[in-house]
């Protein structure tokens, strides 16, 4: 069995060095405590006003076969479609 190389760490003078190159790129952002704790709290992906909500439904094969047939972004129409039945409709 092969024996794993031991980690070698940076000395402080290198942990420094690397750190005055962090302090002087003009593209690095280091978040202050605060802001560090603050984006853990939030995660995931921003909230949206109006959130689609995840069904199990059963439609006939020739209505998922004919939107499918309609290219990318069949979902998409098929809830609209659903959507424009509902403004001509009562239900």
């Amino acid at each position: 069995m092969k024996k794993r190389p031991a980690l070698i760490r940076n000395t402080p003078e290198e942990e420094a060095a690397i750190a005055r190159g962090i302090e002087a790129d003009p593209d690095t952002f280091e978040p202050s405590d605060e802001q560090f704790a603050q984006m853990r709290k939030r995660g995931g992906r921003p909230k949206i006003a109006n959130p689609k909500v995840a069904v199990t439904v059963r439609y006939d094969a020739e209505v998922i076969e004919r939107f499918r047939e309609s290219g990318e972004g069949w979902q998409t129409r098929m809830n609209d479609a659903l959507r424009e039945w509902l403004e001509t409709h009562h239900a």
